[in-house]
Parts: C-alpha cells; sequence; structure tokens
C-alpha cells in the first residue's frame, strides 16, 4: 500500500468532485464515517455524500501532512478548506484542522473516521449560536464507541 499516493488520489477525487472515483477507492462495502454527515455505508452512499459536499461548497483543498500507515491502517493529519455556498456564508473560506484514520482491504478503504472541531466550522459558516449549540448539542450523544467505552468503564475499568 502506498500511503501517501492514496491520499493524493483521496484528496484529488474529492476536490474535482468526482464522485465515482473518489467511491472506486473503497472497497463495495466500504464505510465513510464523515464529521458533519454522518456514515455512508457502501460506493454509492459515498458517491452520493460527495456530491453532496459539492453541493454545500466549492473549491475544495484537502492537505494531507505526516502520514502514517502499515498494511492494515492508516492515519494522516490533515488541513481542510472550501468556499461556502450556503446562504449565511455563501462565497466564504472555510478552513479546519483533523485526523483521518483510514482501514485498509488490500489497496482499498474498508472504512475511513475522522475527527476535527465542528465548532470552528460552524462558527465559521456564520451560523447563529442558538444553531451551533443544537448542532454540537446532537453530536455530543454518545455513539457507538463511546457507549462500549463508557460500559466498560462502569464493568471493566480498574
Amino acid at each position: 500500500m502506498d500511503f501517501p499516493d492514496l491520499l493524493d488520489r483521496f484528496a484529488s477525487a474529492a476536490a474535482a468532485g468526482d464522485a465515482r472515483r473518489f467511491a472506486a477507492l473503497f472497497t463495495p462495502e466500504g464505510s465513510y464515517d464523515d464529521g458533519f454527515f454522518g456514515v455512508h455505508r457502501g460506493r454509492t452512499a459515498i458517491a452520493a455524500m460527495l456530491e453532496r459536499f459539492h453541493a454545500g461548497g466549492e473549491a475544495f483543498r484537502w492537505q494531507f501532512a505526516e502520514p502514517l500507515a502499515d498494511a492494515r491502517i492508516g492515519y494522516a493529519r490533515y488541513v481542510f478548506s472550501y468556499r461556502s455556498k450556503q446562504p449565511e456564508s455563501r462565497g466564504r473560506l472555510i478552513v479546519f484542522e483533523g485526523m483521518s484514520r483510514f482501514v485498509f482491504d488490500g489497496e482499498l478503504v474498508a472504512d475511513y473516521a475522522e475527527n476535527f472541531d465542528r465548532g470552528v466550522a460552524f462558527v465559521q459558516l456564520g451560523y447563529a449560536q442558538a444553531r451551533i449549540a443544537k448542532l454540537l448539542a446532537r453530536y455530543a450523544q454518545p455513539n457507538e464507541r463511546v457507549r462500549a467505552h463508557l460500559d466498560w468503564r462502569d464493568h471493566a475499568a480498574p
């Protein structure tokens, strides 16, 4: 696996809005856990998610750095930016930093997930404080990994 090459193809397809090329980087049943749009499973859903990106923004740039990978898993830090098409922030440059995690199945991505500070993006998007609070409260709800941790904490932790 040439992880830096995969990152280049991933960023290039995303920036170009080439949903078919982007989805082809994933296994047929692969998943993409997007920090805004949630989990998408399968190439059709992943392609639709990328189209949704481009409905709300343009001029996407995804710059990966410090890639680290073995045959099973890869991590890379990133800076992501785009110009908003949303009414509150039309034309405004939105930029934030994050971390990506890729799980591989051979040369393809079986699972992708990311972490970034959504609040930074929401403020740049010009969302009203009440809307930001509502969105962040929704994202603060425990997901499957957090629920498993809480169960472990309550029953198995030293």
